[in-house]
Formats: structure tokens, C-alpha cells, sequence
């Protein structure tokens, strides 16, 4: 059976790591390290030991400057211990076809590095942002989502609608115009939606779409499906009892079920 190794990134303002790799390791990741980004940069973990990179929730720097905006500059400009630029080193892992997921504050950082939308095939240049929620405040409740069953997105194949948890305030994806929008929708790029969980349709109403996001985007993906960045926190539910109706038996699939869909693309199942 094919190994499947997961690196998780802490550091600067991440707090979602130690339940990001135990999720990892429910849904069957043989290994699920937590390192910190300096470490990549000190040349003691190296990417290409790896095959699922993500990055977790949290607050990295504090939000200054815009959520995970210094964190994106880090990844653009700092090389590692041997001279290699660690966007280099992400380039190289995307094109072996590995995977990458981003929650929050990992998606923050992955639009504002443009590891996402990646329109065209073109990585690294910043084609849309995340900005301020529309309610101006920090959003902390339980959304639904809906996948896109038309999305090359690897992560959410033959999901239903999930439950999970979102804590963020700047969740409100802004393309960079009008064009990028509608090329996002028109292929396929939008891989979950805020929904009604009575129509299970998409919907921009307030709060079931917690920050205002067009076309109601809670997850986007690239046109590999092979990266996955979300607002809402799958790791926040990977038992039953984080569920917040548990006790009156209100169940809803886990959002270990993106982990577990990543694990099995991994291993050619």
C-alpha cells in the first residue's frame, strides 16, 4: 500500500495544527507531522518528504498588514539552508502531483500567495483576496456547504452537504474583477458553497453565508483539483460530538470526509 506522509505548518499565530493532524491521522494518513515553518526554512524538514501539505487555521502575525499577507511574503521571497527558494520547493510538490489544503487562515494564505485560483494554470500570481466579512465583525457559528459536484476538486468527490464550523473575520473572497469571477465559475474552480440547509441550494443570505462571499464561495480549488482552500474548519469536526445538536441526534457527515477523500487519491484508490 502506497504511503501517505502529511506535513502540517504551525508557527506565527497557527492554532488549528494539533487537531489538523489528528484529523489526518482519522482519515489514515500513515504520518501526520506538525513543524514549524522555520524548520523548512533551517533545512531540518524538507517538502519532498511529503505528499499532503496543509495549512491550518489560526491568526498567523497577528492579521497585521491583512490576514496571512506577511506569511505569503515568506513563502514568496525566503529561501531554505541550501540556497533552494521555498517557492520553488512548492512549485516542485504541486507538480508532482501531490496535494494541498488550506483552511482559513491557510486558504488567506494561499489566494494572497496565488496558489489559488491559479486561472489559466498560472500560479504564484495573485488573482483574487479575502477580505473583511460583510457583517464587519468576527463571524463564530456553523454554516452548511455545498460541494460542487462539477469541480475537478479531489477533496469533496461524492460528498454530500457538510456541517462544519467557521471562525474567521476577513472570509469574503474579492477576485480581482468581474472577468475573474465569472472564469472561476465558469470552470468549475468554485469547489464548496454557503448553503440553505432546508433547499440545500447556495445562498448569499446572512447568516448562512457568514461574510458575504459572491456566488456564495466557502472553498475554492485549482484546475488540478489537486488544492483545496476553505473558510469553514473541517478539523473542527472529526467526532460526533463536536456537533453541536449531538445531544438531540442531529448528525451530520464529518468534515473528516475531505481528509479521508485526500488520503485515498493519495493512495490510487
Amino acid at each position: 500500500m502506497v504511503t501517505v506522509n502529511t506535513l502540517v505548518i504551525t508557527g506565527y499565530g497557527t492554532n488549528s495544527h494539533l487537531e489538523t493532524a489528528h484529523t489526518a491521522r482519522l482519515a489514515g494518513s500513515d504520518r501526520a507531522d506538525v513543524v514549524h515553518f522555520s524548520d523548512l526554512v533551517a533545512g531540518d524538514v524538507r517538502l519532498a518528504d511529503y505528499h499532503f501539505l496543509i495549512f491550518p487555521g489560526g491568526f498567523l502575525d497577528g492579521d497585521d498588514l491583512g490576514a496571512a499577507q506577511t506569511a505569503a511574503m515568506r513563502w514568496r521571497y525566503l529561501k531554505d539552508a541550501a540556497g533552494t527558494p521555498l517557492l520553488q520547493s512548492l512549485r516542485d510538490f504541486l507538480d508532482q502531483g501531490k496535494l494541498i489544503l488550506g483552511i482559513c487562515n491557510g486558504f488567506q494564505l494561499l489566494v494572497k500567495l496565488g496558489v489559488l485560483p491559479s486561472l489559466g494554470g498560472v500560479r504564484f500570481e495573485r488573482q483574487a483576496s479575502l477580505g473583511h466579512n460583510d457583517s464587519a465583525r468576527f463571524e463564530d457559528r456553523w454554516v452548511h456547504l455545498l460541494p460542487n459536484p462539477d469541480s475537478p476538486c479531489v477533496f469533496t468527490k461524492g460528498l454530500p452537504l457538510l456541517a462544519m464550523p467557521v471562525r474567521h473575520g476577513e472570509g469574503k473572497l474579492v477576485p480581482r474583477d468581474a472577468e475573474c469571477l465569472r472564469r472561476i465559475e465558469a470552470e468549475q474552480l468554485i469547489a464548496l458553497q454557503y448553503a440553505d440547509p432546508e433547499s440545500g441550494a447556495p445562498t448569499q443570505e446572512y447568516p448562512l453565508n457568514p461574510n458575504g462571499s459572491p456566488l456564495a464561495i466557502a472553498g475554492l480549488t485549482d484546475p488540478t483539483g489537486r488544492v483545496l482552500g476553505l473558510m469553514p474548519h473541517p478539523e473542527a469536526f472529526h467526532h460526533v460530538t463536536n456537533h453541536p445538536a449531538w445531544t438531540r441526534g442531529e448528525l451530520d457527515p464529518p468534515g473528516t470526509l475531505l481528509f479521508v477523500n485526500a488520503v485515498r487519491y493519495l493512495r490510487g484508490q
